[in-house]
């Protein structure tokens, strides 16, 4: 992350515990100011219990956590500088849009005049000038959610946290949100922090993503790192699609890593993250679908490009709008995914052809198994 932006929020080592369970691990991270940091993992990997730390709903067993520098462990959620947007929204059903956004600032005791042209501002930044005389039944999902940021942004936050704010949501709203919230984020300059164990709303939306599993933090780096050189196993398997072998390595060369896949396949591959892998490790080998080639064998010639080849036979072909996800037989029965155009010769593959995989060193990533 850049280094010239002073932080928004720093967790320090942050850790919490239930009992016997550790929820969060020894946490630290930098979030630059106005920024789209999101938080991604699985469900029960401490992700949501981190938020509730820095809201002020739970304490911290050990560590600091900062806000604008100052900390704020042991400060109530009423007294920091932030806010949030739940799951639910948590929308005054018996209070109009404009009451609905005006209520933190009357609590604040702004006065009328003042409270009136912060709603109507806020309600133009968010592209939804008309709406402040209707009801809350009366919006559309997508409205809703703007309304929900909106009645938080009035306020001024330091960072607005969001906690899965689309789960919710139908898939088509979904999409269309994730840039929408992007866009919002831009135009109010002001750090959002977003929790979610969907990767494609963390990818699509995000300056920056921590993935988290139990409890710690994997990696941190932007959606393009996290998916072209993700530095572990479970980086490798949760952010993105990937092909998965079980294999043994045969041989460490100038080349690359030589391994041997369970049930046949021998490929070369290079150590994910960097990882110290020797002669006779066990390992994990991950390969995306869009990296893999594929071809009829009977029309299959050696690539140097490519050497790892391997054959198989065509089990179903997946239309998927722009693309089409090919499904592979190998190996007596593994299946391989391939993504392929719409056109050219894969277009046409039919369940039952034989055919070739073919795909690069580069593209084959090897990590010691889990």
């Amino acid at each position: 992350m850049d280094s010239e932006i002073s932080p928004d929020l720093q967790c320090d080592g942050v850790s919490k515990n239930f009992g016997e369970l550790l929820a969060v691990d020894r946490v630290s991270v930098d979030i630059p100011a106005g920024s789209f940091f999101s938080i991604l993992g699985p469900s029960g990997c401490g992700k949501t219990t981190l938020m509730r730390m820095i809201a002020g709903f739970e304490d911290p067993s050990a560590g600091n956590i900062r806000i604008k520098g100052r900390s704020v462990v042991g400060t109530p959620p009423n007294k920091r500088n932030v806010k949030m947007v739940f799951q639910q929204l948590a929308l005054f059903p018996m209070m109009n849009v404009e009451q609905n956004i005006a209520y933190g600032l009357q609590c604040r005791g702004t006065g009328k005049i003042e409270v009136s042209r912060r709603v109507h501002e806020v309600l133009e930044r968010i592209g939804l000038p008309g709406v402040g005389k209707k009801e809350v039944a009366q919006l559309s999902g997508g409205q809703k959610q703007r309304i929900a940021i909106a009645r938080c942004m009035v306020l001024d936050p330091d960072v607005l946290l969001l906690d899965e704010p689309l789960g919710a949501l139908d898939l088509k709203l979904r999409d269309r949100m994730k840039i929408e919230l992007k866009l919002l984020q831009h135009q109010f300059n002001t750090t959002f922090l977003y929790i979610t164990h969907d990767q494609s709303e963390a990818l699509v939306m995000s300056d920056h993503v921590a993935v988290m599993n139990a409890g710690r933090f994997e990696q941190i780096g932007t959606p393009e790192e996290l998916y072209h050189t993700p530095k572990s196993a479970f980086v490798a398997g949760f952010v993105g699609d990937s092909n998965r072998w079980k294999a043994r390595i045969s041989a460490v060369a100038t080349d690359g890593v030589h391994v041997e896949a369970d049930g046949g396949g021998a490929f070369l591959g290079h150590a994910g993250g960097g990882a110290n892998l020797t002669k006779g490790d066990r390992v994990s080998v991950f390969v995306r679908p869009e990296a893999i080639s594929v071809t009829r064998r009977a029309e299959s010639e050696s690539d140097p490009a490519k050497p790892n080849r391997i054959d198989g036979v065509v089990d179903s072909r997946l239309f998927n709008g722009a693309n089409s996800r090919v499904l592979v037989l190998v190996n007596g029965g593994q299946r391989v995914e391939v993504d392929t155009p719409q056109s050219g010769a894969s277009a046409s593959l039919a369940p039952g052809e034989l055919v070739v995989l073919s795909w690069s060193r580069e593209q084959t990533m090897c990590f010691h198994a889990t």
